[in-house]
């Protein structure tokens, strides 16, 4: 069992990008709903320093046999991370609407 608060929680810089263009994108209709937006990402994200591994392994990946990526599901978006050590890397928030496949790939396979 994890013990609580036992890894860090690391964004990548295009994670981050992902993050601000989502935001920025909301917010050009609202930006009160971009701010909840925001922090319900960033929240679920931070979590993970409590139980990392409850995200599921990401199924595009899995159809590749790679299991290194999870993912936590905040409909409409996907926090993609990866475990290392004691840390998570959060690599990626995508939506979850568009077909991922070819994305995910090129993003966090090469």
């Amino acid at each position: 069992m994890e013990s609580k608060n036992s890894y860090k929680v690391f964004w990548t810089e295009t994670a981050e990008r992902d993050l601000e263009e989502i935001i920025d994108y909301i917010a050009l209709d609202s930006i009160d709903a971009a701010l909840k937006i925001l922090l319900k990402l960033k929240t679920k994200a931070e979590s993970l320093n409590h139980f990392p591994k409850r995200g599921r392994v990401v199924p595009e990946l899995r159809e590749n046999d790679i299991f290194s990526y999870r993912e936590l599901i905040i409909n409409p978006w996907r926090i993609i991370y990866r475990i290392s050590s004691e840390k998570v890397f959060v690599l990626a928030v995508l939506d979850g609407r568009r077909d991922l496949s070819s994305i995910l790939l090129e993003r966090l396979v090469r």
